[in-house]
């Protein structure tokens, strides 16, 4: 009787969700006509739906689930915090003791010279802020007509006006009539699109340096003295798990360096071990002026952003003797501020980042190597920590695309969903980015369900 019960309740959420809830992301009509997936509790690295069924979640919520579901520490913190100070903001020469300490760690772990920090309630919030205070930090220094952003094509940087013209993924744009003015793009360091895009054969450095140049050449047809600030993921997400060459970040820094123009660089995903480093950063040893990050602040537990400053921005601004007329009614949320305090101080003590670089990530992208580089619709794997892409193709030789682009990737993604993986499809690459924690029998796990769906993939394609 129990699964029957469950099928009633699940109807009748099916029912109410498609008759009040707006859905992000989604095709309204089509997603009520088919009927929500109802997840009512998850632990580790899975999932439960309504009707029991169990689910594998190959990428940690939405980037951001660092810790992975039922962390018993964290639900404690939040509600201790919630029982002590369940609310009070920022705006009246106040303060908390969960926000004052959450900064103060912070500046620990941010690269060298971030020692200010400022909250907001998502990735969305703090890349608007940070092009607030970037336009903000020009006036004051004299130069009002740095305004223009410069990013890249399928960069993603949010959703607000300002970062979904931020953002390079163009399907954003039409609905809302962006971007808006002032927002420009420069190529992204995609080196497996490359022979596509018209690059020819060419080696991932030699193209690292030729891309890195595109932003140079871009800021010069702009005129440096109007060009405000280049932001960029040091691994692009959302729009397909880009890894840079290695010659690419260098370049960058020196152009940013030598046309005055400050670099902003957003950690929303690669933030808080995602690759092995606490940031992207370090990684790549990029020194930005501005820094946001959220996701994996709270291991997802909490809505809460941040965004960095560097000494030149922070003594500008700071120092600016008047009201910096910014902040959310939620600012360093007192609640939010405990979970993100109480998470940091976990993936500190139990090595959590280091265990993704030394042990748990390199036994994933080992393990993805060994199962899909041979594979016959698998033109690519590439990844490094908990963060891998593994780009289906019709002709791998040839680094060529599908031509219906993202219709095999929905396939497969539809494949996994329906045997209890959660795995992302961005066009035609599948893409995953488990918990931190997650350990090998559950990555071996993730891996035989992905390998069965773009194997079916295969079939379907007649390929396998």
């Amino acid at each position: 009787m129990v699964p029957e019960k469950n099928e009633i309740l699940t109807r009748r959420l099916q029912e109410l969700d498609a008759a009040h809830h707006v859905h992000p992301f989604s095709d309204t009509a089509a997603l009520n006509r088919e009927g929500v997936r109802v997840i009512n509790k998850a632990d580790g690295v899975y999932l439960w739906d309504s009707e029991g069924q169990k689910i594998i979640d190959g990428m940690a919520g939405l980037w951001c689930v660092q810790l992975g579901y039922g962390n018993a520490e964290l639900a404690s913190a939040g509600y201790e915090a919630l029982r002590a100070l369940p609310y009070y903001n920022h705006f009246f020469k106040t303060s908390n003791p969960w926000t004052i300490q959450l900064a103060a760690k912070l500046a620990t772990i941010l690269p060298k010279g971030h020692e200010r920090v400022l909250f907001a309630n998502s990735g969305s919030e703090a890349n608007d802020s940070a092009l607030k205070l970037i336009r903000y930090f020009w006036n004051l220094r004299g130069k009002p007509r740095k305004k223009i952003h410069i990013s890249r094509d399928l960069a993603y940087h949010g959703v607000t006006f300002a970062g979904a013209s931020l953002s390079g993924l163009s399907p954003m744009h039409p609905q809302w009539d962006l971007p808006l003015a002032g927002f420009e793009k420069v190529p992204a360091p995609y080196w497996f699109g490359a022979k596509a895009a018209g690059f020819g054969e060419v080696d991932p450095d030699t193209f690292g340096v030729a891309i890195a140049r595109k932003l140079e050449e871009k800021i010069l047809a702009l005129g440096p003295e109007n060009v405000a600030s280049f932001s960029a993921e040091p691994v692009q997400g959302a729009g397909g798990v880009i890894f840079p060459p290695s010659t690419y970040w260098p370049v960058v820094q020196a152009i940013c360096a030598k046309y005055d123009v400050l670099l902003h660089l957003d950690e929303v995903i690669t933030g808080f071990g995602r690759l092995g480093e606490w940031f992207g950063a370090a990684r790549y040893g990029i020194e930005p002026n501005v820094m946001t990050m959220a996701k994996g602040l709270s291991s997802g537990y909490q809505p809460i952003s941040a965004i960095s400053l560097d000494m030149q921005m922070a003594e500008t601004i700071l120092n600016a003797n008047e009201e910096l007329v910014h902040g959310f009614t939620y600012s360093g949320h007192p609640v939010a501020s405990a979970v993100a305090l109480k998470n940091l101080e976990i993936i500190e003590r139990d090595n959590v980042v280091s265990n993704v670089k030394r042990n748990i990530g390199p036994y994933l992208q080992k393990r993805l190597r060994e199962c899909f580089e041979d594979h016959p619709i698998v033109g690519e794997v590439r990844g490094e920590g908990l963060l891998a892409a593994i780009e289906l193709v019709p002709d791998k030789r040839e680094r060529a695309f599908f031509p219906n682009v993202g219709d095999v990737g929905t396939r497969c993604r539809n494949y996994c969903f329906d045997t209890g993986l959660v795995c992302r499809a961005i066009r035609d690459t599948m893409v995953l980015a488990p918990p931190l924690v997650v350990r090998q029998s559950e990555i071996e796990e993730i891996i035989a369900l992905l390998r069965a769906a773009i194997d079916r993939t295969a079939q379907d394609l007649g390929r396998l």
